[in-house]
């Protein structure tokens, strides 16, 4: 007799469990798990994805203003300094003369003006013309026979010079310079001097120039040393003379 606890595999009725129905979630509104010890209350995924944009966006603010300001800079930097072509303009300026070792010609000075114009060769190197005129002005002139109240003699100096500019990117430029000219000593026959002399002159100096855009300033410094003639007359010329020339000027950039 069969065991009716045993059923053959076609009996066997089979039934589906009813499965749990899933709500779908989007992922930006899961929550995060909390940190051990942490509040109770859990950001969802699209609140740290809003503070993630958030920061970044402020990073991206932070280096486009750094990037805007060096710029900024830079564009400042590159009009700053001396152009290719530039003008100064002497209004004031002094030139002082030692006095003669042998013939004991006074010393004297005059009061300066006068203009220049520079060229530029490269970034650090220039040529340049000037034209400056030294005013006699009455001064105490000390001769053999005694000392005088008398008016200096005018001149007008003229020369070419080489600069050299110190090797930086700023509005100041320090420098050096150096050239031959003439000097042209007018007459004065209270000193002596029957008629218009000229002379060899050399110069050696150098000064610093601030240039920012268009305008600028310039103080200059010049060791001057003239050749002597025998024909010059007894008050200056007959012996090397050796002098100091200083000036402030107003620079003026033309050309770029």
């Amino acid at each position: 007799m069969a065991d009716p606890g045993i059923v053959r595999k076609d009996e066997i009725a089979l039934v589906r469990a009813a499965r749990p129905r899933l709500r779908c979630t989007h992922d930006a509104a899961l929550a995060h798990l909390p940190d051990c010890g942490g509040p109770s209350l859990r950001a969802t995924v699209a609140e740290s994805n809003n503070s993630r944009e958030a920061v970044m966006k402020r990073w991206i603010a932070v280096l486009m203003a750094v990037a805007g300001l060096a710029t900024n800079a830079y564009a400042q930097e590159s009009q700053s300094g001396p152009g290719t072509v530039v003008v100064t303009i002497i209004p004031a300026g002094g030139t002082f003369f030692t006095e003669g070792k042998d013939t004991k010609g006074p010393s004297f000075g005059n009061y300066g003006l006068g203009g220049a114009v520079s060229v530029s060769i490269n970034r650090f190197l220039a040529v340049e013309g000037e034209v400056t005129g030294a005013i006699g002005v009455t001064q105490d002139l000390k001769f053999a026979t005694g000392t005088q109240s008398l008016k200096s003699p005018d001149f007008v100096n003229y020369s070419g010079n080489i600069v050299v500019r110190a090797p930086n990117h700023s509005a100041v430029v320090p420098y050096a310079t150096g050239g031959v000219g003439g000097l042209t000593l007018l007459d004065k026959a209270s000193l002596g001097i029957p008629d218009t002399q000229t002379f060899l002159t050399g110069n050696v100096g150098g000064g610093v120039a601030w240039l920012d855009g268009r305008w600028g300033l310039r103080a200059d410094y010049r060791f001057i040393a003239m050749r002597s003639k025998d024909d010059a007359p007894s008050f200056f010329g007959q012996e090397t003379r050796y002098g100091h020339r200083v000036y402030g000027g107003v620079l003026i950039n033309v050309g770029r």
